[in-house]
């Protein structure tokens, strides 16, 4: 893919917009009883929405509606840097100065005299570069503890990978998911329900998860974007039986499972653009 820089002018017309931000929150801030009453705290699950709201935006590769989304988060962002302004902590200027300066750091081989093979050197210089600059006694140590567990599963991995712990070859990794999907269920082999060790059981089957996730990674797919979409795929058809079984009157609490399927094997017959938007 070819990746264009702006025109000098383009360029003007970005600044100019960044300004304007700028001005626009200065006066909200100064002026609006409800923006002049936020702060860090107050905004922050706000801007955790917002986030996943661009997120979703990106999945249904819908790019009105990621334009939109992404002002929404660079107005957060902006947002924070002018609380912090207003008792001399920081500025937005520090912030991008910050952010420049580690990318500048962190990029040897474009802005130094390191020299790189692929993407896969990149990303072990990245971790190194990382783990040096924040001063880290772990490669872990910078994994947010806050992050989802799907999410902190991969950011694990990929940060192990980095300091060169990690399966040679794909296959090694699929005998691992075997091995784990045997061992849980052997947690669940003739064994009687109210006598099962459910922390055994928990503990498996958490080990299965952590290995699927290796699998996928070597497999170049991303489980949360993976399992979202299924999420979204789920609940597509699902509403599609709902809505084709309320039309032939019928309630979904007096049908059978199987007659629920029949609803079922209708929507899996139907293209995406066919069957209605999650609710």
């Amino acid at each position: 893919m070819e990746i264009s820089t702006p025109t000098p002018g383009r360029r003007a017309d970005q600044l100019a917009a960044f300004g304007r931000l700028l001005d626009v929150l200065d006066r909200l801030r100064a002026e609006c009883p409800w923006d002049r009453k936020q702060t860090m705290q107050s905004l922050r699950h706000l801007t955790i929405e917002e986030t996943y709201e661009l997120s979703d935006a990106i999945l249904r590769d819908d790019l009105p509606d990621v334009k939109k989304e992404l002002g929404d988060v660079l107005l957060h962002l902006t947002f924070y840097a002018k609380i912090a302004s207003e008792t001399n902590q920081f500025d937005i200027a520090d912030v991008l100065n910050a952010q420049c300066e580690k990318l500048i750091f962190r990029h040897p081989h474009i802005y130094g005299d390191v020299t790189v093979q692929d993407e896969e050197d990149v990303k072990r210089n990245w971790e190194q570069l990382k783990l040096k600059e924040k001063g880290n006694s772990s490669v872990l140590g910078g994994v947010p503890t806050s992050l989802p567990a799907l999410v902190k599963a991969m950011r694990i991995q990929e940060k192990a990978r980095g300091a060169g712990f990690d399966w040679e070859r794909q296959e090694q990794v699929w005998e691992k998911v075997q091995e784990e999907l045997a061992e849980f269920g052997d947690e669940f082999a003739n064994a009687d329900p109210a006598k099962m060790n459910q922390e055994r059981a928990t503990a498996e089957f958490g080990d299965l998860l952590f290995s699927l996730v290796n699998f996928a990674r070597f497999a170049n797919i991303n489980p949360e974007e993976a399992l979202e979409r299924t999420n979204r795929k789920f609940i597509r058809r699902f509403q599609f039986l709902e809505t084709e079984a309320a039309r032939e009157g019928h309630r979904l609490t007096d049908l059978s499972l199987a007659q629920m399927d029949v609803y079922w094997e209708q929507a899996k017959k139907l293209p995406p653009s066919e069957l209605p938007e999650p609710a």
